[in-house]
């Protein structure tokens, strides 16, 4: 018995992975909970687990892109342990090995003896006919049924680089399956080195140069709808080309597809971050010793944005075609970079959690982003998003909308410059905060009013926390 490895289904919208990583080598063995490969999607990246105890067999290799439900690979039960043999055993085990090793035997034996040769031009035309008389060892019932055992991609090419005849290599996997042990042993031995056997002179030899492929593999053939594969990496010294990642792929359609339909356009305010750092300076070591996380500036900004909505609930609405629909929950989506691409996790019930619940949601997203570990539920059912710029050194940007949502907050980073305060000109640490909303459903007004309200609550934090 043998378990599929099929793809599984990772989201409504998404009908194709790519295999970005096979953790296991063909043919070597797994156990139940092992990690197998991992599927690279246009949203998330996913980790295959085996179900089962076994043999591995890999039937789709690395950067191909796979359907949904695809069978990518095959699990077969470990073989039994063969019972300790006698030293009297062994001629007989050798012996049976080699008859059943498919290398052609002369299937009448002839002795060489002085007799008219029969000329090749004697032998009846029809090829196929004296395949189906003369027997051959390849096509007995036992050796027979074990060479229809699939043979993987992996062996097939690597037989081929050496010259190997797959139909001189005895299988030790399930049902005689060649595993690319078998082929390496093969090349071990010289058997590389071998010629295949033509007909010269006598009609016996022709089936001696019947080759393995013409019996068709056909418990691998529906693997093939994985579609083409991801090209290698090409070199020349001045550039270099590979396909794009399904989620890079994403990002581009959405991020053009929000330019396009929504009515994008941006206002944009300063805040002075002086009052933030002095009480995070203030805090931060009770902050960290009481509940084991830092206060960081994400989970001040969530707050205030929270509010922000409070205080203009039209910001925290969307277009569904024809309708409007106001959201009454505050589920906010933090951007996180990673090597892989852009994510954005989501934080649930804001509005609910205190500053330290927060940034342990933060911290606990970013690492599962890094790791590649979000789940597509960690993705969905933002109502607004928030973009950190300032981080990589950026002071001003235009953020581009997190569809379908109708606004998104972008933070820069902290710059001390010279602001008049109370008829003085003083150095305090200013922050650039853009707000970039969707005209269509957000009017000028809206959107001005809201991020003073971010603004005012972060340059005083006291607000959030008596609710003024």
């Amino acid at each position: 018995m043998s378990a599929d490895i099929k793809i599984p289904t990772v989201g409504e919208s998404v009908s194709s992975a790519v295999i970005s990583q096979w953790h296991k080598e063909n043919g070597s063995a797994v156990t139940s909970g092992d990690l197998l490969l991992t599927l690279e999607t246009d949203k998330i990246s996913t980790e295959i687990t085996a179900d089962s105890s076994g043999v591995l067999e890999i039937l789709v290799t690395e950067g191909q892109e796979v359907a949904i439900g695809a069978i990518v690979g095959r699990i077969a039960e470990k073989a039994a342990p063969a019972p300790a043999e006698s030293p009297t055993a062994l001629p007989a085990r050798v012996a049976q090995q080699v008859t059943r090793q498919p290398v052609p035997v002369e299937p009448v034996p002839v002795e060489p003896v002085p007799v008219e040769p029969v000329p090749v031009e004697s032998v009846p035309a029809t090829q196929p006919e004296l395949m189906s008389v003369a027997p051959s060892p390849v096509r007995t019932p036992e050796s027979g049924s074990r060479r229809k055992a699939p043979v993987s991609p992996v062996v097939k090419r690597l037989a081929k680089e050496n010259g190997i005849d797959l139909s001189q290599v005895v299988g030790t996997g399930k049902r005689g399956a060649i595993l690319k042990k078998d082929v390496q042993a093969c090349i071990e031995q010289g058997m590389g080195a071998t010629p295949v056997a033509t007909p010269v002179a006598t009609p016996v030899a022709t089936p001696v140069a019947t080759p393995v492929e013409l019996v068709p593999d056909l418990s691998i053939q529906p693997v093939v709808e994985a579609g083409p594969a991801t090209p290698a990496v090409e070199q020349n010294g001045r550039m270099t080309r590979r396909r794009l990642s399904p989620m890079r792929r994403k990002i581009a359609t959405q991020l053009v597809s929000a330019q396009q339909e929504a009515a994008l356009l941006t206002t944009f305010n300063e805040c002075d971050m002086s009052g933030v750092m002095k009480l995070r300076k203030d805090v931060q070591d009770d902050f960290v010793a009481k509940h084991g996380v830092k206060l960081g500036f994400m989970s001040i900004f969530i707050k205030a944005v929270v509010d922000a909505l409070k205080e203009v609930p039209g910001i925290n609405a969307r277009i569904d075609g024809k309708d409007h629909i106001v959201n009454h929950f505050y589920d906010i989506g933090v951007a996180v970079g990673s090597d892989r691409g852009l994510f954005v996790p989501v934080i649930r019930e804001c509005d609910t959690k205190s500053f330290a619940e927060i940034e342990s949601d933060i911290a606990g997203c970013a690492a599962r982003a890094r790791e590649g570990k979000l789940e597509l539920a960690d993705l969905q059912g933002g109502v607004f998003t928030i973009s950190n710029g300032g981080i990589y050194g950026s002071m001003l940007s235009t953020p581009i909308l997190n569809a379908p949502q109708s606004a998104i907050l972008g933070m820069h980073n902290i710059i001390e410059r010279p602001v008049a305060v109370d008829g003085e000109v003083v150095i305090r640490p200013m922050m650039y905060l853009a707000l970039g909303y969707d005209h269509r459903i957000v009017d000028g007004k809206e959107a001005v009013t809201f991020l003073t309200r971010v603004r005012d609550c972060v340059e005083n934090p006291v607000r959030l926390l008596i609710g003024v």
